[in-house]
């Protein structure tokens, strides 16, 4: 019972056939192939890893930015309230005069 072809139908050729038709279809590579494949892989991910950190930096930086100019026009137009404010003093202005946004267009 040491032959093959009692334990195999079909016998060596059968077997050779096989692993042919796998290494064909790519179910079977060459060890170096594969890891060729997989350190492409890994070099891919390393560069999308790479690229995401720079868009993370640059939107941290963004929104840094945002909120720093957000602030200032804030500042800005408190200035410009107590601006309005301090030149209505100085000019003496009362209700109701020319400047005074709610008094009516004049009349034409």
């Amino acid at each position: 019972m040491s032959d093959l072809s009692v334990l195999l139908p079909g016998g060596a050729g059968a077997i050779v056939t096989l692993i042919v038709l796998l290494i064909l279809k790519g179910h079977l590579v060459a060890r170096s192939v594969l890891e060729d494949v997989r350190k492409d892989r890994d070099d891919r991910i390393a560069a999308l890893v790479t690229e995401r950190d720079a868009w993370r930096e640059a939107y941290r930086e963004s929104e840094k930015a945002r909120v720093e100019a957000q602030s200032q026009v804030g500042e800005l137009l408190e200035l410009s309230r107590l601006s309005e404010r301090a030149l209505r003093a100085i000019r003496g202005e009362v209700p109701g005069d020319a400047m005074d946004p709610t008094v009516a267009a004049p009349p034409s």
